[in-house]
């Protein structure tokens, strides 16, 4: 770690405001923020300087480790190349997503997630990432193994979420069951009497299990300390039931009404920066644009895509009329932390992590062109 490096002549993106200045880090900290520029630093060249975002929900990560069908990668390779393309779109915490509990359409089960998880541990502890890395558990609590998985994964190193997640047909994502007819035999290229027989099979697990899996879950992470969000709310009932459950962050809401009831409890709602992006869902949900013009939208996450936080935050302060840059910003930094409770991080302020990523905002698609991570340069 540098004794301390400065950088000037940078347009500095603090919480409500944006100067142009210096920036001091030292010891990893951030140890001064002024509007002056100093001809002893590292020049900016006008480049905004912004905090490292702060990632909740990424599926990236099993994309690398079982990149096609039967196919598995090392898993410190996969984690490696994960961990690169998080660092270089400027998200220096991540929580990335395992799943715990078999829906039956994907190969990967939870031995794979201990391998992963046993291998991303071993990573950080080699020093192999340029990131910060934690682990989010992805619980779908409709199916049979839920609790089984989750009580073999969650003692692993890292975990500091679980999400709550129910992807039966005719629920959350999916409530309208012709919707996801369409999308289930497009994606699968099944014949319509395996797609009853599926959807018969799921349903009734969901009906079975759902409500007794999380609260057992809900009720094992409030008693360790592990923080909840919900998934795919698409009702004011959806939203009570998280309430009662101690959510912290509302993961895609899919309804306007879902969103708002989010908001107005308290809990931070998060929606996806491809969503952002695009300027709607890939699934035909509520579009994220729209919860951020009604104020409804306090998290970006990368979901799928990692550098769609970062593009995602910058579109957002240009099509949104009544969001500034900072207030964008903060979605992806300040309020995913805070929701978390990890208040070290998440801005430029004096005493906290300096977790910094330099942008130059050429036109739509913003440039990573550095980041550091507790003062040291990673990207």
């Amino acid at each position: 770690m540098p004794a301390e490096t400065i950088l000037t002549n940078a347009r500095i993106v603090l919480p409500d405001e944006i100067i142009t200045g210096t920036v001091v880090m030292r010891e990893g900290k951030i140890a001064a923020i002024d509007n002056t520029i100093t001809a002893s630093g590292k020049d900016m060249e006008g480049d905004y300087l912004i905090p490292g975002l702060v990632e909740l929900h990424t599926d990236h990560l099993e994309g690398h480790y079982a990149p096609r069908p039967k196919v598995r990668w090392n898993p410190l390779a996969a984690i490696q190349a994960h961990d690169a393309q998080i660092a270089a779109s400027g998200i220096t915490t991540v929580f990335d997503a395992l799943r715990v509990g078999h829906d039956g359409e994907c190969e990967v089960v939870i031995d794979d997630m201990l391998l992963l998880a046993d291998a991303l541990q071993a990573a950080q502890s080699q020093g192999r990432l340029r990131s910060e890395h934690y682990l989010h558990l992805r619980c779908e609590v409709s199916s049979n193994d839920c609790i089984s998985a989750f009580e073999r994964l969650r003692g692993a190193s890292g975990v500091r979420l679980a999400s709550l997640m129910d992807h039966a047909p005719g629920q959350r994502q999916f409530p309208d069951m012709e919707s996801y007819r369409i999308y289930f035999m497009r994606k699968n290229k099944v014949s319509e009497s395996d797609y009853q027989a599926y959807c018969d099979r799921r349903v009734g697990e969901s009906q079975r299990n759902s409500t007794t899996n999380r609260a057992l879950i809900a009720d094992y992470c409030h008693a360790n300390g592990i923080m909840l969000a919900s998934h795919d709310d698409a009702t004011v009932a959806h939203v009570n039931e998280s309430v009662a459950h101690g959510v912290a962050v509302a993961e895609f809401p899919t309804t306007v009404e879902a969103a708002a009831a989010s908001h107005a409890n308290g809990i931070g709602v998060m929606m996806g920066g491809p969503n952002v992006v695009r300027g709607g869902s890939h699934s035909g949900n509520v579009s994220a644009l729209e919860l951020a013009e009604k104020g409804y939208l306090d998290i970006i996450s990368s979901d799928y895509i990692p550098f769609s936080m970062l593009q995602g935050a910058f579109n957002l302060a240009h099509v949104v009329e009544h969001i500034d840059l900072p207030q964008a910003i903060r979605m992806v930094s300040t309020n995913p932390a805070k929701a978390v409770g990890m208040t070290d991080r998440g801005s430029i302020a004096e005493g906290l992590r300096a977790d910094l990523v330099r942008v130059n905002a050429i036109d739509d698609v913003p440039v990573v062109r550095s980041v550091w991570r507790e003062s040291k340069r990673v990207s």
